[in-house]
Order: C-alpha cells, then structure tokens, then sequence
C-alpha cells in the first residue's frame, strides 16, 4: 500500500512538472497586449532621419493610436551626403505626420556619431547617450534595430549593441527592450507588431507567414 501511494505521488508531481514545463510559461507579447492599457513611456532609438519611417511607421503608428508616450532618439542628422539639414527637418516633418510630438524629438550631430557605411560607433558612447534619455523620460520601454541593423547599415547595428550595453551596464532592470528583426513564424503566431505581412505558399497551400520587420525582445548578454 505504502508503495503505491509513492508511486502515485511521483505521478502527481512528474506530471505537474510537465505542465509546468509546456504550459505555464507564456510568451512575453509587445507592450503587454491583451491586458489593461497602461500609457507607457516608450524610447524608439535610431541611427538616421528616416529610419524612423522607412522600418518602424506601423510600429509608431501602433504606439500612438494605443496612447503610449513616444519619444524619438535619432543618433545622427544622416550627413553621409552633405544633406544632414535637409534629411534633419524631414524627420520633424515625418514626426508630424506620425503624430509624435516635436518636444519629444531628439536629433543629434555627435562627432563621433556621423553617418556613413565606414563610421563606426563607439557602444559606450551610445549607451551613455540612452541612458539619458531614459532617466530624463522615465522610460519603461526601448524599441530599437537587430544586430544586423534590419538592412545591414552598419550605424543600425552599432545603436543595437549599444542598447544591450546599456541594458547590460545601466538598466535600471524594469526596461522592456525591444528589436526589429527580420524573421519567419507560423501562422498562429500574432504576438508580434510587424511593418509588413506577406503570405508564403508551398504547392499553392499556405503555410509561412513573413512579417517584415518583427518585433522581439532584445536580448541583454553582451
């Protein structure tokens, strides 16, 4: 008798163990989606005037209709051309039309952040410049490239890392950090904001869904 109860307790525990394992750990989704809305401050880093509207217009579209308090770091005003003013006061134009308010808008013209394919951006630099602007804002999420910067630019990369080294270094720890990937899911798969949906089909059956970009969380180990 007493070893049938052993027998079954370890049952009882082996299978509430499995649950655990498979079942109980949900996937961490954008901005807590499906709970009740709390405006967040959200800091969306990028590396030239554009980027904001050439990779993240859906996910700032996204952000404002649902409340959330956007705020803009733009790490260079895009000089590689000679047309940095230009390409600066196009980014406030973008913003209007993005409805992300202009106080909270900021474009810098760093020395030893200018744009270029050859211009590499010290991370530490970065990080002190994120940092900032977090603790001025209060910022409770950070939304910013992959490592291969989205493209490939290598300026995108260089504002990627040197959020994960803020977060590795300076976080305050209760900061969401978000990254715009490219990636492939499945089709029951909605937990993400992406800029673009393409069906996929094999033999003319659905079966992958391309979302281009795709927001994940970003990871903090450098």
């Amino acid at each position: 008798m007493g070893l049938i109860f052993i027998i079954i307790s370890i049952s009882i525990v082996w299978v509430a163990s499995l649950w655990k394992i498979f079942f109980s750990h949900s996937k961490p989704t954008f901005l807590n989606e499906g709970t009740p809305l709390h405006t967040k401050n959200v800091l969306l880093v990028v590396a030239h005037p554009d980027d904001e509207s050439m990779f993240f217009s859906p996910t700032i579209n996204y952000l404002t209709s649902k409340g959330h308090n956007l705020y803009l770091l733009c790490l260079s005003i895009g000089n590689a051309d000679g047309m940095g003013s230009s390409r600066k006061d196009e980014l406030y134009r973008a913003c209007v039309v993005h409805k992300i308010q202009l106080q909270q808008v900021n474009v810098l013209d760093h020395p030893e952040l200018q744009d270029g394919f050859g211009k590499v951006w010290n991370h530490g630099l970065v990080a002190r410049i994120i940092e900032e602007e977090v603790y001025s804002h209060v910022i409770d999420v950070i939304i910013t490239f992959d490592s291969y910067g989205v493209s490939g630019h290598c300026n995108h990369g260089d504002v990627h890392y040197g959020v994960r080294k803020f977060l590795h270094d300076s976080s305050p720890g209760n900061i969401e950090a978000w990254e715009l990937a490219l990636n492939r899911v499945s089709l029951d798969d909605d937990s993400n904001i992406g800029s673009g949906v393409v069906n996929s089909s094999y033999f003319g059956t659905p079966t992958i869904i391309f979302r281009l970009p795709f927001l994940f969380h970003l990871p903090v180990e450098l």
